[in-house]
């Protein structure tokens, strides 16, 4: 996607006719220029109508992150994140996990406006749409080695499901092992990813995508129930509020979670278990399918189902899960 398409959409943000004649000079371009690059806007999932003698308008107003307003909303909280905001990039963990391997240092997070490829869990692709979706990663640095950070990706859905409480989402569940939910449909997914020694030190790189207001286009390639907090909150956050909070609570669960581990994460986790006691059909790779019902969470994180008259641990990278 051309740096010009990102420009001119700026352009055009506030949804109203804007003079293609006018954005093309103030952008030291041609018209034919400038049209060709609008032509990519469906691409990002943008639709724009083009009247002759009105000039360009987007169907729906674009907000665009406000990098300086996230930084100021962060040091007001005493949180020593480092945000960073790009408008395009293949993904934020896969930039990150080489920024970490390049010596960033812990507290490092880069969001994008638009990722062309965005990971989920299992190999998945992340569907998102500019201005309708949050795409960031957050790099932090543990002293212990991987194995000793299970229930991660957990203490990371307890922070998410606050942080969108605090900004008027209602009805907010997780889903074991890495979802977010309203009403049983995905509000928000967390993919973790480590590197380091055995024994530590090690670097995670939490990557986090939350629905903000997605249009129908976009709801059409998702192949799974879905909400946004457009329509779940009681009032609307922007953009920007809604990241600065997100990073503000994921800043305070890891620090919490780098000191005492899963521990003080487990009962939070508890009470927001969309499946506890619910009947389940577990899918493990390499298995056949089974029914089960949840249990419990374990101290590391593994989910606990009573099948077949015995209690199973489930490993978060092996298993699917669908109410039965």
């Amino acid at each position: 996607m051309s740096a010009l398409t990102f420009a001119a959409l700026r352009r055009l943000a506030d949804g109203r006719f804007h003079s293609g004649e006018a954005i093309a000079r103030s952008l030291g371009r041609s018209r034919a220029t400038l049209c060709e690059a609008l032509k990519r806007a469906p691409e990002l999932g943008i639709e724009i109508y083009s009247v002759p003698g009105r000039g360009y308008r987007l169907a729906q107003p674009l907000e665009f992150l406000d990098a300086s307003a996230v930084s100021e909303a962060l040091a007001r909280a005493g949180s020593r994140i480092r945000f960073e905001v790009v408008d395009e990039i293949d993904s934020t963990s896969s930039q990150l996990l080489l920024r970490a391997m390049a010596g960033a240092p812990s507290g490092t997070s880069l969001a994008a406006e638009w990722q062309s490829a965005g990971r989920g869990r299992r190999g998945r692709s992340w569907v998102s749409a500019l201005g309708g979706s949050l795409t960031f990663s957050l790099l932090w640095r543990f002293e212990r080695g991987a194995g000793h950070l299970g229930g991660l990706s957990l203490a990371a859905g307890v922070a998410v499901a606050r942080a969108l409480q605090a900004c008027g989402v209602s009805r907010v569940q997780v889903k074991w092992p890495n979802d977010v939910v309203v009403d049983l449909r995905k509000i928000a997914g967390i993919l973790v990813e480590t590197s380091g020694d055995l024994q530590g030190p090690t670097a995670a790189v939490i990557g986090i995508g939350v629905n903000y207001r997605l249009a129908e286009p976009v709801l059409d390639r998702i192949d799974q129930p879905v909400v946004d907090v457009a329509s779940s909150a009681s009032a609307v956050p922007s953009r920007t509020e809604l990241l600065a909070a997100l990073l503000a609570s994921l800043d305070a669960a890891f620090t919490e979670f780098d000191r005492q581990g899963f521990a003080p994460f487990r009962d939070p986790w508890r009470a927001l278990h969309a499946y506890q006691g619910r009947p389940v059909r577990v899918l493990a790779a390499g298995e056949r399918a089974y029914d089960a019902e949840v249990l419990d969470v374990a101290p590391d994180g593994a989910l606990l189902v009573s099948a077949a008259g015995r209690t199973v641990a489930l490993a978060s990278a092996e298993i699917s899960l669908r109410v039965r």
